[in-house]
Order: structure tokens, then C-alpha cells, then sequence
């Protein structure tokens, strides 16, 4: 999807109408006017009222709402409703319904409740998406298909047993090949017939939901479960292509959800479209990592805020009301990062069920007198005032951490070494060190090309998938700079120890071998010497978690343990390959280390912050062709003076000119143009 070819940002949200009397929609335009809108989300659960028995289909409330949407110039995100199938359809088909971890078969009820394996469900989903799709494919007010809603879950029942056996003879072609890859002579699982092969779940391989005997059938259960429920959405994507080859179609993702690898489903989608529900007290970097790491599963188009609430929401433990003025800084964020939308859940609140509680732009009240509808509709006229200025642009930058789905599965599988070891966290902690400094990032996945990067980062690489290492090889031959951690090079892609040595495949790039592995208790923490200043760093930092206990075989030994019996080794390394060079962090190191450590390595490349930042300051910048937008985003609740340096603009939002200083009040914006 060109979002360049826009007429302005999309501004809207989920809309229900079906949920309310017809004599309530006139009220609810007027207010989506006056707030600024421009799009609903509207039919995300409405199989039910679609498809009320198996043989009937009543599209007539929809065709009321559609014309409605057209005739107040509101774009339809029109969805399919497969998220939810109706109740005479559990009742007809039980299959349909999912069997849990735990064994048990579920009944009607709740949502994502379908089996993805079953042959029903995918009969009458990819039919009605069909229907939907040729009834609506000439309508005026159709913009952006949106299939099912959230997918997510597993299931663990006869259906999926037997489609998961089916996968596996595809993947592995024999059994022998299957027996070899995990390693089934431990504990005497050698399988002989396909048939033998049951799921992993508590009746089987896995003693809790993360951890597992064997981590080969568990991986590989992971894959499969993702790769169900996207052969579902290409199911439903086919169908709506068939009638709208030229409508967008995406589903709404979830961030750095565990479940489904979202690199791999973004090959399947035109544009992706994420929800983010960060708490009060998430860090703004893990948001704006989250942001990052959408962005980056199509290599750095922009993509679609589906999803946030304007005040508060409904399933957290504690549903604090966001802020004044936190809405629009989070709206902001995600502008930021990438968003050509800034969408919420919900237009009007549910009157009953989970929901009701949930935030939404027209609240319980019924009228536009509050604050959380004044908030909204201020963001929607500064939206609405900027036009197709920011529609497109992309995030340039020279820095990149990888990120895979596969490896987080089997890192979290794992019987050892802790069970403090959380990819994501990993990941956030070096995202953190290059956001804190004002340095722009991009998070790629095992797969990206490398080249249009100086520094690539790996946290946590213990998967080492084929080709890689030659791929990380080539790239710092030809000059880039490689940073990998503790916990890296130990298995292949399914999850079997590459012998020879840790880090295996990447031992000859680092330079290092690692012979033992410590897990540190929680309160427990080592110290890292540095042998010689490193930029402006020097003296003792500290880390914890793992540390691996490593010998130089070439590298430069950049720092040492200081404390416990392997004081004295090293724990930073830096080897020089080609005309790059390759790091190995051995430990976590505390964030004081990491931004140093940061610095240290943009300076080497001549990558300069972005201007503005500070603490509780955010920094990005947005480019296209000669124009750039800088982003600063002050999370403080107070005001704060930034210094801009060399740089001026205009800010799009008030059309005052900065240069050299800016105050920004706390939780206020500037997006400042540059006309080169």
C-alpha cells in the first residue's frame, strides 16, 4: 500500500454500529465530523448478524452502515469478521472448537475460539470473506481490507495433530531425518510411524506452557501454529484479492507478541497495521522499539496504528486513565516511527460485555463534552491542518538489531541456563542504549540484507540459521561493525548444539571461544574491568544474568571479569575481520556500559545523534525526498529547554520557527520541517 497516495493521515477507529440502534448513527457522524475522522474499522465481529444459519447471509445492516460511512466522506477499513464464528456453527460443527494446552475441548464462547486446522472453519470463513468482497468491491468507501482481528492462540486437538504430521513429512520428507533433527534417541522417543507423533503440550512433552523436554517438537510446534493460522489469513486474502486486487488487505498485529512470527506473515500482507496498549509505566523506548520493530517487518515502509485507546483500558490489572495530554503524545510517537494512521478501539463505548469499561472517543455520556472527546478532536484538526506532508516518508538509519521469532521460541524452550533469559528484554536493553543517545534504529530480521547498515547487533543470537554466518561475515568484511552477546552461535535452526565449540559458526568471526556458561541468581551481579579507555568510558561497570566464560582465539581483549573465579577473563572482546569487526558481549551489562558502549561505536562510524535529545526526550526524523520532519517528544510532565544546535525548522503542528533553542512543555511535541 502507497500511503503516499493518500488524501491525508488516516484518522479514526473502531466503530460498532451493529451493537446500537440505527436511530443512534446520525449522532455518532456528527461527532466522527467534528472529531476530524476520516476512516472506521467497521464488521469485525459481525459473523453472526452476517451469516445468522449455515445457508443464509443477510448483508442488509452492513449496507446501511457501508452507505452511511460514503455518504459522510468516512472511509470503510472494512473487516471480515472471521474472528469470531457464530454460535450455530459450534453447535453443528464441534470440531470447529479448540482443544487448550492442558487437553481440554472448549465450547462456544469467548473469541479466536476456531480451530485453525479445521476444514470448516476455513470452508466458511474464506467464504464469507468472498462474499464480502463481491458485494462491497465496487463500493466508494472501501479503502483497506482488514482480515479476521488479532490472531493468536494455539490449539491442541485431532485436526491440528494430524495437519501437524502433515507438516513435518514436508519439512523433514522421512522419519529418519525427523529422528536425526531432534534428537530422539534421548529418553528412547525414536518414532516409527508418522502416526506416533502427538503435539507437545501437559499430555504430553511439555511441563509448563514455556518449557519443555524436547525443544526440536516444541520448536517446531511454534512454527506450525503460526504457519495454521496464516494459511487461514491467505486463505481469506486470496478470496478478497480475487474481487479487489487493487484494495489493501493486513490484519492487525500485536507487537512484540510471542505466538505468530510476524516477519514471515509480513511476505502476506500489503501493509501491516499494529494495536498498541503499552501500561502507564512501560518505557517509552520499549513503545518506541515496539513501533520500530513493525516498521521494520517490511523494511521500513510505514505502517498503520489499527489500535490504541483514547483514555483508558479495559483488561489490565489497573486501568489508569491516560493523561492529559498522554494520547496525543502517544499518537505522536507512533507518527514518529512510521504511522501513516493513528486509529483507536473504540469510536463509541460498548453498552455491556468486557468491553464496556474499554476507552473510546464518544464515551457513556453520549455527547462531545468530555475531555478525552476534546483531546481528540484537537489531534484530529493538527492531522487534519498537516494534509500528505508526512504520508510515506521513512526513518533513514545506519543502525540495526536483528530480531527473530524463531530464535525468542527456542531460547524460551530452553531447559537452561536461566529462566531470567527474556529475548525481548535483551533486545530492549541495546534498543534502549541507541535510543537514550538520539541515535535512529531499525530492527531487521535474520533474513534482511545488511548492507545498507554500519552497525548490526544481534543480541542473544543462539540460533544461527543456514547462511548467516557468511551473510554477518560478508557484511563486516566489507567494513561494518557486528555486536553479538552472551548465549550466541549455539544450535542450528532446529535447535541442535553445533559441536566444536560456543559460539559455533561465529566462532572464527568473533575470534573467541566459550567453554562454560554461569547463571547468576537475581541478586547476584559481576563487575567488567575495561583494560584501556574505550571513547570516554573507563573503569568498572556492572552485569549480571549469564555470564559466559570465554578465551581469545585473536580477539582484543577489551575488558575482564573482576570478580568471582573466573576474574581476570575476558568479557568484552573485539576481533577485527576484513575491514570490520566483529564484538563479543559476554554478560548484560548495565545501562550506563551499553550507552557508552553505543556512543563508542556511532563515533567510530561518524553517525551523529539526532538533535534535541535529553532525558525523558524523544528524537527521530522522517525523510522524504527533500524534505526531512524532526521529531522531539517530551515525556516529562514539565517543560524543557532543547538545544537544536546547527539545525531550524518550522513545527508543522503550530508554524512557529525554532533554531538553536526550543521549550517544549511537558508531554507537547514538535515536528519540525526542513526543506533542504
Amino acid at each position: 500500500m502507497d500511503t503516499s497516495k493518500l488524501p491525508k493521515m488516516l484518522y479514526g477507529g473502531d466503530y460498532n454500529p451493529e451493537q446500537w440502534d440505527s436511530s443512534i448513527w446520525p449522532e455518532d457522524m456528527r461527532m466522527l465530523e467534528l472529531a476530524g475522522m476520516n476512516i472506521a474499522t467497521v464488521n469485525v465481529f459481525s459473523w453472526a448478524m452476517l451469516q445468522p444459519s449455515e445457508d443464509t447471509y443477510d448483508f442488509d445492516t452492513l449496507d446501511r452502515i457501508m452507505d452511511m460511512l460514503q455518504a459522510n466522506g468516512i472511509y470503510a477499513c472494512l473487516a471480515t469478521s472471521t474472528g469470531a464464528h457464530p454460535a450455530w456453527m459450534a453447535k453443528r460443527y464441534p470440531e470447529i472448537l479448540r482443544t487448550d494446552f492442558e487437553g481440554r475441548k472448549h465450547k462456544f464462547g469467548g473469541r479466536h475460539n476456531s480451530c485453525p486446522n479445521s476444514e470448516v472453519y476455513r470452508t466458511y470463513s474464506t467464504r464469507l470473506a468472498a462474499k464480502l468482497a463481491e458485494r462491497y468491491q465496487h463500493h466508494p468507501a472501501v479503502l483497506l481490507w482488514h482480515v479476521s482481528n488479532e490472531y493468536g492462540g494455539e490449539c491442541y486437538c485431532d485436526q491440528c495433530e494430524i495437519a501437524f504430521r502433515g507438516w513435518l513429512q514436508k519439512k523433514y520428507g522421512t522419519l529418519d531425518k525427523l529422528n536425526e533433527q531432534w534428537n530422539t534417541r534421548f529418553w528412547g522417543h525414536t518414532f516409527y510411524e508418522w502416526d506416533e507423533i502427538v503435539l507437545p503440550s501437559a499430555l504430553s512433552e511439555q511441563w509448563s506452557y514455556d518449557k519443555t523436554c524436547f525443544q526440536g517438537i516444541s520448536l517446531d510446534f511454534s512454527r506450525f501454529n503460526s504457519d495454521s493460522m496464516l494459511e487461514c489469513y491467505k486463505l481469506e486474502y486470496d478470496a478478497i484479492k480475487a474481487y479487489t486486487p487493487h484494495i489493501p488487505v493486513t490484519t492487525n498485529l500485536m507487537g512484540t507478541y510471542k505466538q505468530i512470527d510476524y516477519f514471515k506473515w509480513a511476505k502476506h500482507m500489503d501493509i501491516i497495521a499494529w494495536d498498541n496498549y503499552p501500561s502507564m509505566n512501560t518505557p517509552s523506548s520499549y513503545v518506541a522499539m515496539t513501533h520500530d520493530l513493525m516498521r521494520g517487518l517490511k523494511g521500513g515502509a510505514p505502517f498503520l496504528l489499527m489500535e490504541q485507546t483514547p483514555s483508558q483500558q479495559n483488561w489490565q490489572a489497573y486501568n489508569t486513565l491516560k493523561r492529559p495530554g498522554i494520547m496525543r503524545l502517544w499518537s505522536y510517537q507512533a507518527v514518529a516511527h512510521g504511522s501513516d494512521s493513528v486509529m483507536f478501539f473504540q469510536l463509541r463505548r460498548s453498552v455491556g460485555a468486557c468491553e464496556k469499561y474499554h476507552g473510546a472517543l464518544i464515551e457513556h455520556v453520549g455527547h462531545e463534552h468530555t475531555r478525552v472527546f476534546r483531546e481528540c478532536a484537537q489531534l484530529g484538526a493538527e492531522l487534519s491542518a498537516m494534509g500528505t506532508k508526512l504520508l510515506g516518508s521513512r526513518l533513514p538509519s545506519r543502525i540495526a538489531i536483528m530480531f527473530d521469532w524463531e530464535n525468542r521460541w527456542a531460547i524460551e524452550y530452553s531447559s537452561g541456563p536461566t529462566v531470567d533469559l527474556k529475548y525481548v528484554d535483551e533486545i530492549h536493553k541495546y534498543y534502549r542504549a541507541f535510543y537514550e543517545g538520539g541515535y535512529q534504529v531499525d530492527i531487521v530480521s535474520f533474513e534482511d540484507d545488511l548492507s545498507a547498515y554500519d552497525i548490526v547487533v544481534a543480541p542473544v543470537m543462539y540460533m544461527v540459521k543456514p547462511g548467516m554466518a557468511a551473510r554477518i561475515e560478508a557484511f563486516v568484511s566489507g567494513g561494518g561493525t557486528f555486536v553479538t552477546t552472551f548465549f550466541s552461535g549455539i544450535v542450528n535452526e532446529n535447535d541442535i548444539v553445533t559441536l566444536g565449540g560456543y559460539p559455533g559458526e561465529l566462532r572464527q568471526l568473533l575470534g573467541i571461544w566459550a567453554e562454560e556458561i554461569d547463571a547468576l541468581l537475581p541478586s547476584s551481579t559481576n563487575s567488567m574491568i575495561l583494560k584501556d579507555t574505550l571513547g570516554s568510558m573507563h573503569g568498572t561497570y556492572r552485569c549480571n544474568l549469564l555470564c559466559d566464560l570465554i578465551h581469545s582465539e585473536g580477539a582484543d581483549v577489551i575488558a575482564e571479569y573482576g570478580e568471582d573465579f573466573y576474574a581476570g577473563m575476558p568479557v568484552i572482546t573485539r576481533n577485527k575481520f576484513g575491514s570490520g569487526e566483529a564484538w563479543y558481549v559476554a554478560s548484560s551489562p548495565d545501562e550506563p556500559f551499553l550507552q557508552g558502549f553505543a556512543d563508542v561505536l556511532c563515533k567510530q562510524h561518524g553517525i551523529a545523534p539526532l538533535p534535541g535529545k535529553q532525558s525523558g526526550v524523544e528524537v527521530t526524523r522522517r525523510v522524504i525526498d527533500s524534505r526531512a520532519y524532526l521529531f522531539v517528544l517530551n515525556h516529562n510532565a514539565d517543560a524543557v529547554t532543547i538545544e537544536l544546535g546547527t539545525e531550524s525548522g518550522t513545527d508543522l503542528i503550530t508554524g512557529n520557527t525554532y533554531a538553536g533553542q526550543a521549550v517544549i512543555n511537558g508531554r507537547d511535541v514538535l515536528i519540525l520541517e526542513q526543506i533542504a
